[in-house]
């Protein structure tokens, strides 16, 4: 299987087919607030929450107000012109796996294909402190948080390698927000690798927010400012409760890997892309059992990666989500 998979990869180099797809135009990074509240979920007299110094009136209001991820929402218009690009991509794969005839090729047989072996994922810490030392991240930490990304994505055949850390003291960059002159600085002085390198910054942003991801199609066009940015206190061993077991590198790795919230779009539309995460009609948090806030069928994916709940509550991705990860890691990021 692997030699099948290194003769698919090399015949698309050669027919420069990984060229036309890394060439395609995508918007550049813009910063969006995403998610709207369901009716009736707002949590009326719920005790204050505080997140890295910021109280919010409660953890609805925080989640709702776009601050447990502040990756922006991708437009209609993009998120089309990304599955046309993505969806020709899959097409020529599977007419190579079956002689012309790409129609007969299930996502998940070519997720199989391209799940062949272990695609190593380079990850590039770079720890920013203030010069009152907050910040300070341990090698325990970040040896945790990569075995959280393993676990994490067992399955997909993505595994990841710590490659480098470094740690810079700086109050700009320290709290610098998303789209900010101050994190294009960070990430121009910072970043390491190619497409396929997996950046990561710790900081703390003074709004509060949680992390945020770039997409990756966007490489192309802002190839200096991809990667993953993370509240240093998210991390394994935190005080960023109940955020704080590491998987909001995950949600945000995600992100980097191509996947959507599962609440984009609402109950309507395309959704998040994939067939087998429910819609639901806005964000999660904490850990509501049984939560079914559409008409179609299925409860809300509350246990998904991609959705906002608590990181005690997320724990999987889906079969069409890693079928989709794999199918974009291969084209944009040549994993």
């Amino acid at each position: 299987m692997n030699s099948t998979k290194t003769h698919y990869q090399r015949f698309l180099t050669q027919a420069g087919l990984t060229g036309f797809l890394l060439a395609t135009c995508c918007q550049s990074l813009a910063q969006s607030s995403v998610g709207v509240a369901a009716a009736g979920e707002h949590s009326h007299g719920a005790a204050p929450f505080v997140l890295n110094g910021v109280a919010w009136p409660d953890q609805g209001v925080f989640v709702n107000a776009g601050a447990r991820c502040t990756t922006r929402e991708v437009d209609d218009g993009e998120a089309q012109a990304v599955e046309a690009v993505h969806n020709e991509y899959k097409r020529a794969l599977k007419s190579l796996l079956n002689r012309g005839k790409p129609d007969q090729v299930s996502d998940q047989e070519l997720a199989q294909v391209l799940a062949a072996g272990t695609k190593t994922v380079d990850v590039y810490v770079h720890v920013i402190k203030n010069t009152s030392g907050s910040g300070v991240v341990t090698q325990s930490q970040i040896d945790d948080q990569i075995g959280i990304l393993a676990a994490a994505f067992s399955g997909t055949g993505y595994s990841f390698l710590l490659k480098g850390l470094d740690t810079t003291v700086n109050n700009a960059w320290f709290t610098a927000g998303p789209g900010s002159g101050n994190e294009r600085k960070m990430k121009q002085t910072l970043r390491k690798g190619g497409a396929n390198a997996l950046n990561i910054y710790t900081t703390s942003p003074s709004q509060g927010y949680l992390g945020w991801a770039t997409f990756p199609w966007n490489y192309t066009s802002q190839a200096r400012q991809d990667g993953v940015v993370v509240l240093y206190s998210s991390l394994p061993g935190g005080t960023a409760a109940p955020y704080n077991k590491g998987d909001t590198a995950t949600h945000e790795v995600g992100h980097w890997l191509g996947l959507y919230h599962t609440f984009q779009g609402g109950c309507n539309g395309n959704g998040d892309y994939v067939s087998d995460t429910p819609a639901e009609a806005s964000a999660a948090f904490g850990c509501p059992t049984g939560r079914d806030t559409c008409s179609s069928a299925g409860l809300d994916p509350i246990l998904n990666f991609m959705d906002y709940t608590d990181d005690n509550c997320m724990n999987t991705f889906s079969n069409d989500q890693i079928a989709r990860m794999l199918s974009m890691g291969s084209s944009y990021r040549g994993l």
